[in-house]
């Protein structure tokens, strides 16, 4: 980033700090164990950077840590690192297995609020139906003692697709994305905690939300 305009979210601070600073952060794949009291040493380097506020730091810095792929790199026999990718000595047991807990509660958080869209959906989509379903009826009902005319028609079944349930959202799925007009193929390369990336079937990649995904 060239220009001197103030970064406005965590995720611009995000990118920034993982530019200046590649050794130590990193915007994709899984992130590596930082030093302790790394917050201090980075509010340094940024301080007379007009771009960046210690506030905002730190707040990128909380999203950051409690990423899911960030929580996938604390592992026991791994070294934190400081933010010229030195190693500052091996994770200790317990920050492991804190991360390991905060990673399976945060999971099931998602799966929890995924499958209560799901089942909203769900209900909202069977209620349309049956007012649709109900319109038919009343449109083709033969009046009594009248003649009416039938008329065939040759329309292909409309495809049918189902949203993904919870435990069906795995890395390597093959599904469609809702593109509000049309169904895509595409298959799922990344998942983090509110969002879900594909690569779609012309090669591109593009990040949805679950439930835009279907089976």
């Amino acid at each position: 980033m060239e220009n001197s305009e103030k970064l406005t979210n965590s995720k611009e601070v995000i990118a920034y700090i993982a530019e200046r600073f590649p050794k130590c952060f990193t915007v994709e794949g899984e992130a590596k164990p930082l030093k302790i009291g790394i917050f201090q040493d980075l509010a340094e380097r940024l301080s007379d950077d007009p771009k960046v506020s210690k506030t905002q730091l730190r707040t990128a810095l909380r999203q950051y840590t409690s990423s899911w792929r960030y929580l996938h790199g604390v592992k026991a026999g791994v070294s934190r690192v400081d933010l010229d990718g030195n190693e500052c000595g091996v994770l200790e047991q317990e920050h492991v297995e804190h991360a390991q807990k905060a990673l399976e509660e945060s999971k099931a958080k998602v799966r929890e609020r995924r499958k209560a869209q799901a089942e909203a959906k769900a209900a909202a989509g069977e209620k349309d139906g049956e007012a649709k379903a109900k319109k038919i009826r009343a449109k083709t009902a033969k009046p009594k003692n009248t003649k009416q005319k039938t008329t065939k028609l040759n329309k292909k079944p409309a495809e049918t697709t189902r949203a993904l349930a919870a435990d069906e959202v795995v890395v390597g799925k093959d599904v469609s994305v809702n593109m509000g007009n049309g169904n895509m193929p595409a298959t799922i390369v990344e998942i983090s905690k509110d969002d879900v990336r594909v690569r779609l079937s012309n090669g591109l990649t593009m990040v949805v939300k679950a439930e835009h995904l279907r089976s």
